[in-house]
């Protein structure tokens, strides 16, 4: 496994459940993995910490850059993880990307951040942070000024980003914020695709949409060659990704107690398999 392969499962980033416990996900579907991407930033203690430090700050928007950059400058100087995968992302946009036709490197509230800044600062591209109300701030390269632009005057922008799935935060925000400044996002660059249309959605639009790794089961095979999952995890992982709807409908009707597991658990927990059970998301009405 590369770097970032290897510091996916090392960090957590990518968690394999057992075979009888599958993840509830927000939209109250199921499944075999789950992916914080950000925990790459160190651990997932990092990970929070910069979390907890973005919330508390955000409110004050045109300080909050100024406030957040040098703690990511720090983790990238004196975390090894966080490094690499900084070093392979550099990496990749030199071998993929003219870096002279970068005119600015855009962030979206609040994970990519904690790739957009460094990467902002490494190849001395001005940043701009983006917000999910669409509100924008541009900085310089060092993060010392930071203003309210209104037009970056049809200018080139690389979206730095942790995870795509379906690139619905493109759509809703990224991009109309990009087009309201008179931008142009012209490349994407992820470190983890889920592999579920978002790539394709983004060049239908005319981006050039790039990854460093994937969810596909070559990464889960490796990971069992590794001794990272076991024989068990990587069949409910090959199952899911061949049918997700299907090998976890499958996975419900032969443990019935699953769902009524989860509404006696925590609030979040029990919120999600209410979703499930109300929308009938799994068709189990049928039986």
């Amino acid at each position: 496994m590369n770097n970032l392969k290897s510091y996916l499962f090392e960090t957590d980033a990518i968690k394999v459940c057992k075979g009888d416990k599958p993840f509830w996900y927000t939209s109250g579907k199921i499944g075999p993995y789950f992916i914080n991407t950000h925990f790459v930033y160190g651990s997932e203690e990092d990970a929070a910490s910069l979390l907890s430090f973005i919330d508390e700050n955000k409110h004050d928007k045109l300080a909050m850059p100024q406030k957040l950059f040098p703690l990511i400058k720090a983790q990238y100087e004196n975390n090894k993880i966080y490094n690499d995968v900084i070093n392979e992302m550099l990496t990749f946009i030199k071998e993929n990307i003219n870096v002279d036709e970068i005119d600015y490197i855009s962030g979206g509230e609040r994970r990519d951040w904690f790739f957009s800044y460094i990467i902002a600062n490494i190849l001395q591209k001005p940043h701009i942070t983006i917000f999910k109300d669409l509100d924008t701030l541009v900085s310089d390269y060092n993060f010392e000024n930071t203003t309210i632009v209104k037009s970056i005057n049809g200018k080139k922008v690389l979206h730095i980003t942790d995870l795509i799935t379906i690139a619905s935060s493109f759509i809703r925000a990224w991009i109309p914020a990009i087009q309201n400044l008179g931008g142009e996002l012209v490349w994407s660059l992820c470190v983890v695709d889920r592999m579920q249309g978002g790539s394709e959605r983004l060049s239908d639009l005319g981006i050039k949409s790039y990854s460093l790794t994937q969810i596909d089961e070559d990464l889960f095979v490796t990971a069992f060659d590794k001794g990272v999952i076991d024989k068990n995890q990587l069949e409910m992982v090959h199952n899911f990704i061949k049918d997700p709807d299907g090998s976890m409908r499958k996975f419900l009707i032969e443990h019935p107690d699953f769902i009524e597991n989860a509404l006696n658990s925590d609030e979040k927990t029990a919120g999600r398999a209410k979703l499930c059970i109300d929308g009938d998301l799994y068709n189990l009405k049928e039986n």
